[in-house]
């Protein structure tokens, strides 16, 4: 298998080949995507298979948090339990280059959630590739940031994205550059947030 490379337009989305990716996931491939703050490994909700790929390709261990890409927080109350506070906090900080963690619903397949925490990662990027796709998709996206194993940042150069996942993912949707640092990782289970990881985004207003 060597995975299809399509050349999406970063602003003005090709509707013809945003359509070619969502086949692509429903059929159960994993995708390479961009975001607002990197490049991304992604796949459908409850596809066991393509997530243990995802899975392989980072050698996550059995407490990394998977994240869920949604289109808007109208999908959030699906997958995670969000009191009022919490829901205002977020309509204030997305769509960005934040991952937010909350407790999971029962929605969630157990094999995205933190083994212990029953934790999932829900994240609202902005970017319009990624809107296009959801939008079309009609559900979140399984997302995992794109950072090889020992290694501290994804992938941003194409050339750097083929080479060396050609032969693991479906689909390598090349948008040109979209950044090379992960996203900021907020916890919100307890309710007083948490920073987890600083990435590109401000953590200031969570301090």
């Amino acid at each position: 298998m060597t995975a299809r490379v399509l050349v999406i337009h970063p602003d003005n989305p090709q509707l013809r080949l945003i359509r070619q990716v969502v086949d692509c996931i429903r059929g159960g491939g994993v995708i390479v995507y961009p975001t607002d703050s990197a490049y991304a490994l992604g796949c459908a909700v409850g596809n066991k298979t393509a997530m243990e790929t995802i899975v392989r390709i980072r050698q996550m261990d059995k407490h990394h948090n998977f994240t869920l890409v949604c289109r808007d927080l109208s999908e959030l109350s699906t997958y995670a339990r969000v009191d009022n506070a919490c829901y205002r906090l977020l309509k204030a900080f997305t769509p960005a280059a934040y991952t937010f963690v909350l407790k999971a619903t029962s929605e969630v397949p157990r094999l995205l959630q933190h083994p212990k925490r029953k934790t999932i990662g829900i994240r609202v990027p902005d970017h319009p590739v990624v809107t296009a796709l959801l939008a079309e998709l009609n559900e979140p996206i399984v997302s995992s940031s794109l950072i090889m194993p020992g290694e501290s940042e994804p992938l941003f150069e194409m050339e750097d994205l083929v080479g060396r996942l050609q032969y693991h993912v479906d689909m390598i949707i090349d948008s040109g550059f979209c950044g090379r640092e992960a996203t900021t990782v907020i916890d919100l289970v307890e309710g007083v947030p948490q920073l987890l990881r600083q990435g590109k985004a401000d953590a200031t207003p969570f301090m």
